[in-house]
């Protein structure tokens, strides 16, 4: 072989390795680093804000690349922000269906294609995904029932703002508070009222059951989202009042966001379930990273104060803590609770 055609085979391949190490699957803007798509399911509350605001954050410390969305509480936009995932060649996403059994065949498509996926908050009513992350949502119902219980003494009417039944959380916070409260106080009664998540229609509907229910003694919010106008409610009302007032009317909400801790201190609200929105984003991504790497998790306790469950087969869950927070950090009818001013609970965390 002459010395001309040793040097063209070997820019051949130089250039080849080159193109092998410009085309390689797992590289991406960061330098090398796995990208993987993250779709935020809405941006109007305090609480989902809080997690676009960690889940950077949380992608820095693992060294993961983010492409991401916003689907905007609608089914038909994460569909077509997964497609987006799809053409930027991710290799896993994180997600929060809040439609739980719409998603189904997007969570097909994703696992023809062999593209792990790792829920947050939701659980999908069928299909496969690496790791459910949430928190036990029964128990949110439970420990709710539980404080209006005991404030109430086992006797009169509370409203409860519900959800959207469309979504696991909505039915395992509704069924939850409702069987508690036949169980435990069979002289309190309820008033369901479907929400669907939007702070209107359920300052709408406590207006109307305040109005022809004056002895209502305790709301039940399964969210944040009413704060804000049940707060309004009462305080056109004139029941916006110091919890040592007999008017005073006995909240208690779901989410742990700063404001509700305010709201707390404050005597407006008597209580929250703290959902942990920092470790939401932190192990959503830690999950997705695992499954990106060929891991695998079994049921049990785990390293973070957690346990791993199995909800049927082949779906496990990592049900997070989530405490009870109120006023004083007593215990009502079994149940402990954190203070307001607790420093390990996340919305004292935010600056």
């Amino acid at each position: 072989m002459n010395t001309r055609s040793r040097t063209c085979l070997g820019l051949v391949a130089l250039l080849t390795a080159a193109l092998c190490a410009c085309g390689s699957p797992d590289s991406g803007a960061g330098g090398g680093a796995t990208v993987v798509g993250v779709d935020y399911p809405r941006s109007d509350t305090d609480f989902w804000n809080s997690y676009i605001k960690y889940t950077p954050e949380s992608a820095k410390e693992l060294g993961l690349e983010l492409k991401t969305t916003n689907s905007q509480n609608d089914v038909a936009k994460l569909t077509a922000n997964v497609q987006t995932f799809i053409s930027q060649g991710v290799k896993g996403v994180a997600m929060a269906p809040q439609d739980t059994a719409a998603i189904a065949p997007t969570l097909e498509q994703l696992a023809a294609k062999k593209i792990p996926v790792v829920t947050v908050d939701t659980r999908p009513d069928s299909g496969d995904v690496f790791m459910v992350v949430r928190a036990d949502n029964r128990a949110y119902g439970e420990k709710a029932c539980r404080f209006l219980g005991a404030k109430l003494g086992g006797k009169g009417k509370v409203v409860m703002l519900q959800g959207d039944l469309a979504s696991i959380n909505g039915r395992d916070r509704t069924e939850a508070f409702n069987d508690c409260m036949k169980s435990n106080y069979p002289g309190i009664t309820v008033l369901g009222e479907a929400t669907n998540w939007d702070g209107a229609v359920a300052a709408q509907k406590l207006q109307t059951d305040l109005t022809a229910n004056p002895d209502v003694k305790g709301v039940y919010m399964q969210s944040s989202f009413a704060l804000s106008g049940t707060l309004q409610v009462l305080k056109q009302k004139d029941l916006l009042v110091p919890p040592t007032d007999p008017k005073h009317v006995f909240i208690v909400s779901n989410d742990g966001i700063p404001e509700e801790l305010k709201n707390i201190a404050e005597g407006h609200i008597d209580a929250t379930v703290s959902q942990p929105a920092d470790l939401y984003a932190k192990y959503a991504l830690q999950y997705l990273k695992a499954a990106i790497d060929g891991k695998t998790f079994s049921p049990g306790k785990t390293d973070h104060d957690s346990t791993i469950v199995q909800v049927r087969d082949g779906l496990l869950e990592d049900q997070l803590s989530a405490p009870l927070v109120t006023a004083d950090g007593g215990t009502f009818d079994g149940v402990p609770s954190l203070k307001h001013d607790d420093k390990s609970l996340w919305g004292n965390k935010l600056s």
